[in-house]
């Protein structure tokens, strides 16, 4: 039995005839089928065939207009087993994605497996600069990085060179994250990396320090509230800092098709004010929930019998409050933010309302 092997095959023979009967062919584009492993293979070759060329791997998987859309995107983002990629599972990724965006599709390549390439990559390339990111900078770093720093911070609280060396820690991480997140394409300067590093650390030392001071008379309780409160502050000041070249020179901004219409140090100040939000209130639920379940299970004899059992329950509630914290706050706010032309400095909403005088909206990478 002869039959042309064409994105019909899989349709036009039962699976028991493929099985069951040799099928050869005279062109190059036939296959021959004997057993039930080459019909699967032809299966997925036609899979290929009828992968659409026209899937938008710009943007995420799911609508970003809604909360339920952005959560499902950023719980793949910060994935921590991303972290655990190699560099060749990271490169295969990209070359899907950038052939994909030429129009030439891999073999056997599905749907799903197109997506899954898409948040490799996005999980490990910078959406602006197309760089590969710093490892613990990336957003599949946050929860391992975050739950063991935080955790530390919240147990060793009370003396004044723990409070140094773990506000030290999380400010270096946080510049990392700061810096390898940022908005835009312009890199920054050592002095300008320096200057918001020395600064947001002193910050959040300074802060740490005072409230300390303040809170030796009240209760136990307060008192581990502490960290949060200079987290918070630290906020205020490193990520502003660490992006503080957006805020002078502004970050891009585009049509609703992506072509480049300039760039706005408004746009910047609103991506900036909402990242800041977002990380306020991520580090939120992982430092304020354990300080009450701590201060119960220390009344009690286990914690009393392994004192040294403090630092690891710690950290392991920080951690599962920050699985959810992490993707749900950054789905607060669209990664692809817009702002209206008319709250764009004048001599920018002059230019595009001359070149593009249908632009109502521009589009912007808040950063993360």
């Amino acid at each position: 039995m002869e039959a042309q092997c064409d994105g019909t095959l899989a349709q036009s023979l039962p699976v028991e005839n493929l099985l069951a009967s040799p099928l050869t062919s005279t062109s190059g584009g036939l296959l021959r089928f004997r057993r039930q492993n080459d019909w699967k293979a032809a299966h997925k070759i036609n899979m290929s065939a009828e992968l659409p060329k026209n899937i938008n791997v710009k943007e995420p998987r799911w609508d970003q207009e809604t909360m339920s859309g952005r959560a499902k995107h950023f719980f793949t983002v910060t994935d921590p087993r991303n972290i655990l990629l190699t560099n060749e599972q990271l490169d295969n990724a990209k070359k899907i994605i950038h052939d994909y965006r030429q129009g030439s599709v891999s073999p056997g390549l599905t749907e799903d497996e197109l997506w899954r390439a898409k948040y490799i990559y996005d999980s490990a390339f910078h959406p602006d600069t197309g760089e590969k990111m710093i490892l613990i900078g990336r957003m599949s770093a946050q929860v391992p990085m975050n739950m063991t720093i935080t955790g530390c911070m919240m147990t060793f609280y009370k003396t004044t060179p723990a409070v140094i060396f773990w506000q030290w820690i999380n400010q270096s991480f946080n510049a990392i994250v700061n810096y390898t997140n940022r908005s835009g394409d312009a890199p920054l300067t050592v002095s300008q990396l320096g200057t918001a590093y020395v600064s947001a650390t002193t910050g959040a030392v300074a802060t740490a320090l005072g409230l300390n001071a303040l809170t030796k008379r009240v209760s136990p309780l307060i008192g581990r509230f502490v960290p949060f409160a200079a987290v918070a502050a630290a906020n205020c000041i490193n990520i502003p800092l660490m992006r503080q070249r957006e805020l002078k020179y502004g970050i891009p901004v585009t049509d609703e098709n992506d072509n480049r219409l300039g760039e706005s140090t408004k746009a910047a100040q609103q991506a900036i004010t909402q990242v800041v939000i977002s990380r306020i209130l991520m580090a939120a639920p992982g430092m304020a929930i354990p300080p009450f379940i701590m201060n119960t299970l220390e009344k009690r004899a286990f914690l009393k019998r392994f004192p040294w059992m403090n630092a690891p329950i710690q950290v392991g509630l920080v951690g599962f409050c920050l699985v959810f914290a992490t993707p749900l706050c950054c789905a607060l706010f669209p990664q692809k933010s817009s702002i209206s032309v008319s709250r764009l400095e004048p001599e920018l909403q002059e230019k595009i309302r001359k070149t593009n005088p249908g632009v109502e909206r521009v589009y912007f990478n808040k950063g993360l």
